[in-house]
């Protein structure tokens, strides 16, 4: 199959033939159509990841396709299943997945990090029958592929984590993937949403999904919002965000880290004390818990097609993915293997 490579973090990016990969007796092997471009990629490219064992290594963690093979312990699914996946694979069998909270299983798996991923023409996945999520009839690769990390983990964060409620003001510090399908949700749901973010574009795709105000980063989100927010995310991932995100609260409002951080941030407890405010961790959302959203989208209610702004095929993911170093693409770039 074809793959894009690197053999150094940080190093040359390239588009090479690789051994296709046979499926694990508990999982299965996808013909990728579609896989989103996320900065997640970027972060596993330059060595901010400690999840990638060796290299070289095939990066790419958002996917959608067709099932080409199984394992001989796989029941559920065969050969010509359209499906998704979130990007943490669950084991199904430790003591947290027990409790149903396969997004932090104990021995996860996460193709592009732990193992190759999704930026080639065929991807390994373990445990199928705990992990891949049927597509809805009508729902095309493209729309699907930007579940498996970027809408799911928004979704999880702004309805299950974050509990938002109508009314509420929802403020969203980063208006990239992650952080336009959270505007998405959280005006779905009936809240009021504040965008922030540096990038004009950005910003103007914002109010396009939902966003009541958008404003540029520095802007106090007390005085656009009369109080401060009742939500907040730092869907970015940046020390300034999560500053931002924090101090923008009203009292017991409720932080929601989204986006990882290289560098431990520093935490502003003096306001997390005085207004009495919760601070929370999402980390995506389990394959069981996926037909909920995939309800709302099938009927419209939810479009992650409306982010997406760019389609590009495998030869051009190395300088897509290297362009990150320096710059943010608006909305969500999808890759047709």
């Amino acid at each position: 199959m074809r793959a894009v490579l690197f053999e150094q973090f940080g190093g040359p990016l390239r588009v090479d033939v690789v051994a296709d990969p046979e499926p694990p007796r508990h999982g299965a092997v996808v013909r990728v159509e579609a896989a989103g471009l996320c900065r997640s990629d970027w972060h596993g490219w330059i060595g901010h990841d400690p999840d990638i064992p060796s290299l070289p290594h095939v990066p790419g963690h958002e996917l959608a396709g067709t099932v080409v093979a199984v394992g001989a312990d796989v029941t559920r699914w065969r050969e010509g299943d359209r499906v998704t996946v979130p990007f943490t694979n669950a084991c199904g069998t430790c003591a947290t997945c027990a409790t149903g909270n396969h997004q932090i299983c104990d021995d996860q798996r996460q193709p592009g990090f732990t193992h190759w991923g999704a930026f080639a023409e065929l991807v390994r996945l373990d445990w199928a029958d705990v992990n891949l999520v049927a597509l809805p009839e009508g729902m095309d690769m493209a729309s699907a592929a930007s579940l498996g990390c970027r809408f799911a983990t928004a979704w999880r964060a702004v309805l299950q984590v974050g509990r938002v409620q109508a009314g509420e003001w929802v403020a969203v510090h980063g208006c990239g993937g992650v952080g336009l399908s959270a505007i998405m949700i959280a005006a779905a749901a009936g809240a009021r949403v504040v965008a922030v973010d540096v990038a004009p574009a950005a910003l103007e795709m914002a109010r396009a999904v939902g966003a009541e105000v958008a404003v540029e980063a520095g802007t106090d989100v007390r005085d656009v919002t009369g109080g401060g927010a009742h939500l907040s995310l730092d869907a970015i991932g940046h020390p300034a965000a999560v500053d931002a995100s924090i101090n923008g609260l009203r009292k017991h409002g409720r932080h929601v880290q989204v986006g990882l951080l290289p560098e431990p941030a520093a935490v502003p407890l003096d306001v997390v004390i005085t207004r009495e405010l919760a601070l929370l961790g999402s980390h995506g959302l389990a394959a069981h818990a996926y037909p909920a959203m995939l309800d709302l989208v099938a009927t419209g209610r939810l479009d992650p097609a409306r982010l997406i702004t760019r389609r590009i095929g495998l030869d051009e993911v190395p300088e897509a993915l290297s362009a990150m170093s320096t710059s943010s693409p608006t909305g969500v770039t999808v890759i047709a293997p």
